[in-house]
């Protein structure tokens, strides 16, 4: 028999027979309290039952109310005023602009549009957001409005308190519609920050549709791809919580400018992400 299965992964150490020990003790006594304990830590649908040769009745409309929340997150489109509120939209001067997609339907048909701003955008972009930030953060749809209506309200307070704590400039945030990953690359040439944070909607899944993504790139230009951007995603409440993303992407920020690259020059040190209200090493911003 092969036994490298049981060969524990490179970097973590061959756990103790009194280890081994205290997790046995901790199996729960039952099979129904094993099932319990499995389905707390994990959104899969393990341990479902079934009827027959098929799902139980309870198991396939919750599919059945899944799918279409997933499907309702791509397709549904964010009113600033509607979904974050007034006095959350005057706080941060908020405001839209919109990429070379023209409605939903072209946007997920031709992503390429999705990549680059319209010609009103970017002059709008150029007159309202000053030029230089340190961190510029970039708000966009994606391919789930529901993440971004659940994610940003938190994230984005605790991106620009960790960043003004830090004595980095903070850029004028903006929400784009219809948006692709690649609107990094516009907001970079307009504007020269030293790191642009995209917040963009994850594609959505059965296990949830508020799933958020935080794209980073270092003095993104047009012609960069993915290997020049690194990504933070899976925040949602079972995910990555907000607190955690802010001091996540605070400090890739400060390898991003520190080694003046991002993408795969750049690799995140987790045990080194700073906690909320940390202070950065001097010089780095």
């Amino acid at each position: 028999m092969n036994d490298n299965h049981l060969t524990p992964p490179i970097g973590c150490s061959q756990p103790s027979a009194a280890g081994f020990q205290n997790n046995l003790l901790q199996i729960p006594a039952t099979a129904g309290d094993l099932w319990t304990a499995l389905r707390s830590r994990t959104p899969a649908r393990i341990g479902v039952g079934r009827a027959g040769g098929g799902y139980r009745t309870s198991t396939q409309l919750e599919l059945r109310r899944d799918h279409a929340a997933a499907l309702d997150a791509v397709h549904a489109e964010i009113d600033l005023d509607r979904d974050f509120g007034s006095a959350f939209v005057r706080e941060w001067g908020l405001f839209e602009v919109a990429t070379q997609a023209g409605d939903k339907t072209e946007y997920l048909m031709r992503p390429d549009l999705g990549r680059r701003l319209s010609d009103v955008a970017r002059d709008e972009v150029s007159r309202r957001c000053p030029r230089g930030a340190d961190l510029q953060v970039v708000i966009g749809d994606g391919l789930s409005a529901a993440a971004v209506i659940a994610q940003v309200p938190s994230l984005l307070p605790l991106l620009a308190d960790g960043t003004r704590e830090r004595g980095w400039k903070f850029g004028q945030p903006v929400f784009v519609k219809f948006c692709r990953v690649g609107v990094l690359n516009d907001i970079g040439d307009l504007l020269d920050p030293a790191v642009v944070v995209l917040l963009i909607g994850e594609r959505p899944g059965l296990a949830t549709a508020e799933s958020l993504s935080a794209y980073l790139a270092y003095r993104p230009r047009p012609g960069h791809t993915d290997a020049d951007r690194n990504l933070i995603s899976n925040i949602h409440a079972r995910g990555v919580p907000p607190e955690s993303a802010a001091n996540r992407v605070l400090a890739l920020a400060e390898q991003m400018v520190r080694r003046q690259a991002s993408g795969v020059a750049v690799k995140e040190q987790l045990a080194n992400a700073l906690p909320q209200g940390g202070s950065s090493p001097p010089g780095v911003l």
